[in-house]
């Protein structure tokens, strides 16, 4: 689900864990998955951009994310374990558009303000995708 929507609100929640009886403490648990989901994603994020700038990449148009990247791999293995979805093209770019805010954020020394990140936040939040009906079905991990 992280591949799609990395900032699901509760009615989401709910219409794609069906089998869940959802009260404040759950729908509170998995909105707290959703933060460490995320507080990996942008630890990744912010470790690679700061390695691509200490090799002296200058230019966040160079930077690419592929399927064959290191840092993609590392997402792909930590959200995708068992390699048993096949992650969207939305979230290479998702990443990809991450990195290169990440990067200029740094490389123009923001970092060195407090709340640097919730301006890259704001903007990652247009690369939410819709989430595929699949998930709604209770047994989806039969399917695929």
């Amino acid at each position: 689900m992280f591949f799609y929507t990395r900032y699901p609100n509760s009615g989401v929640l709910k219409a794609y864990f069906p089998d869940v009886r959802f009260n404040k403490v759950i729908t509170a648990q998995l909105v707290k998955w959703f933060s460490n989901f995320r507080e990996f994603f942008y630890q990744q994020i912010e470790k690679y951009a700061r390695q691509c700038l200490a090799e002296g990449l200058r230019n966040p148009e160079d930077l690419t994310v592929t399927p064959n990247c290191e840092l993609y791999r590392v997402l792909n293995l930590h959200y995708n374990r068992s390699n048993q979805i096949n992650v969207p093209i939305s979230f290479q770019k998702a990443t990809q558009g991450a990195l290169r805010e990440f990067f200029v954020a740094i490389q123009q020394q923001k970092d060195h303000e407090s709340s640097w990140k919730k301006s890259i936040y704001k903007i990652m939040q247009q690369y939410e995708d819709q989430m595929p009906d699949f998930f709604k079905n209770d047994h989806w991990m039969h399917s695929i």
